[in-house]
């Protein structure tokens, strides 16, 4: 595949990063998932970023990546939002903040812009290790 083409790969791999992130944070999670986010010993953060992971799993896979490589993107995102999530949802659970406020909204969009970097470096390695 040409160079040019691989930019079709790249531009589809951040397209489905994005509707995998609008499906896995906005569809399917539950308020139970919410709770849970501020305590490890719950399973509900472990089943939301479980959820993310499985939903990637297909897009490294149809970009051609080794097994390898895919099992340690995979690893490196479910920690990523994990500890994200878990970070945000303790500070959630302490202040209680309210979403009215411009101080709920910069700590969500805070929260969604370090998932989008993540998106970011799952795209820069596709590019590293597809790049001929």
């Amino acid at each position: 595949m040409s160079v040019k083409g691989m930019d079709y790969v790249f531009l589809w791999a951040l397209i489905g990063l994005q509707l995998k992130h609008f499906v896995a944070d906005y569809t399917l999670q539950w308020p139970s998932m919410i709770a849970d986010k501020c305590h490890v010993n719950r399973a509900g953060g472990y089943i939301h970023s479980g959820i993310h992971v499985v939903l990637t799993l297909p897009i490294l896979v149809l970009c051609g990546l080794s097994a390898v490589v895919v099992i340690s993107v995979l690893v490196f995102e479910f920690v990523v939002h994990y500890v994200t999530d878990y970070a945000k949802g303790c500070y959630d659970c302490a202040h209680k903040p309210d979403m009215y406020t411009r101080h709920y909204w910069v700590l969500h969009g805070a929260d969604q812009l370090v998932h989008q970097l993540t998106y970011a470096a799952i795209v820069a390695v596709i590019m590293m290790y597809t790049i001929p």
